[in-house]
């Protein structure tokens, strides 16, 4: 019966339903049809869900350095997942760099997540580099993989590198002849 208290409930309701929202949205980009029938999705919806997903991750601050309006749809795809691998291993928040551009035909992606505390498993890293073995694939270790396939069906690659306090993954993507 307290106004304060239901006006409360209603805020958290609406934090919730747009947390919900932006988990679909990032399934639907990183795993699904990302962003329709183009071959480019505009930068502005990747953007928006790393956004509230690091905001729903609490004292995670989000900087970007794209400049490219829109990237393949395979670019997307490996950004979102990099950004919440990264995102994942801010155990207590921290910052969260995100950089992309196209050169040179290439799509270069740069992710980095520092903190006091970075949680990053090791064999997330061995599937990034397609050093696992998919008989060892876990719910955890998948999305790594599919972005190791992602990157050599395009004859790129990914790398990893973590210590203490920081992890950086990064990506070159040749684009598609």
């Amino acid at each position: 019966q307290d106004p304060q208290m239901r006006q409360r409930c209603f805020e958290l309701l609406e934090q919730s339903a747009q947390t919900s929202a932006a988990k679909l949205k990032f399934f639907r980009l990183a795993y699904g049809a990302a962003g329709g029938f183009g071959e480019q999705v505009s930068i502005d919806e990747p953007k928006a869900v790393i956004e509230t997903l690091a905001a729903d991750a609490k004292r995670v601050t989000l900087n970007w350095q794209i400049e490219a309006p829109a990237f393949s749809k395979p670019a997307v795809k490996v950004l979102l997942n990099l950004a919440h691998i990264a995102l994942d291993a801010l155990v207590r928040g921290g910052t969260l760099d995100i950089g992309a551009e196209e050169r040179d035909d290439v799509t270069e992606i740069v992710v980095r997540a520092a903190g006091t505390k970075i949680a990053f498993d090791p064999q997330i890293g061995e599937a990034l580099a397609g050093r696992l073995d998919p008989t060892e694939l876990t719910g955890r270790t998948a999305p790594a993989h599919l972005l190791s396939l992602i990157a050599g069906r395009l004859g790129g690659n990914i790398q990893t590198h973590a210590d203490a306090g920081t992890l950086v993954l990064g990506a070159n993507l040749p684009h598609a002849q």
